[in-house]
């Protein structure tokens, strides 16, 4: 049987074609609106990391973005995460979801955290949110998507199960 000898991948190797992108890069006017509404679990896989990640871009693409965390999506706020105590890394990544939003807060957009999903769902108080995160209301939840929608925002639904 003939063997085919591929060289090893190294570091700087590209396998895709970085080069061809097929829409154009899109900006925003005339203060445009974008609301990402996540339902997501922190830490299970990688949609709620990617989904802040999208957040970033959309808002520095230059909309004025709002983030409304849901659900298990509140627990992404917390701001007593890390280990052995709050702030250090139990695990490389551990905080990457808080500095995210951090990153968020910092370039101007807005982050709202559902109060039920709070404290029915997960015993947390206010003051257990992330400095700069707004608890809201949970009838804001449906309200924040009517208002964005009277004004032709972009939004994007997320959830995970």
């Amino acid at each position: 049987m003939a063997v085919v000898e591929i060289p090893r991948p190294k570091e700087g190797d590209s396998f895709i074609n970085l080069d061809e992108k097929l829409f154009p890069d899109h900006k925003v006017t005339n203060g445009e609106r974008a609301l990402i509404m996540m339902h997501t679990v922190p830490f299970e896989g990688s949609v709620g990391l990617v989904n802040l990640l999208t957040t970033t871009r959309i808002a520095r693409k230059g909309f004025k973005t709002s983030l409304a965390l849901y659900g298990p999506g509140v627990l992404m706020a917390a701001a007593g995460r890390g280990f052995p105590t709050v702030g250090q890394e139990g695990f490389p990544g551990n905080l990457a979801i808080n500095r995210q939003l951090q990153t968020i807060l910092k370039e101007g957009s807005t982050i709202y955290a559902c109060r039920f999903a709070m404290t029915a769902l997960y015993g947390m108080h206010e003051y257990n949110l992330i400095e700069g995160v707004t608890p809201f209301h949970p009838l804001d939840v449906l309200d924040s998507l009517i208002d964005h929608w009277k004004t032709g925002a972009l939004i994007l639904n997320t959830w995970t199960l």
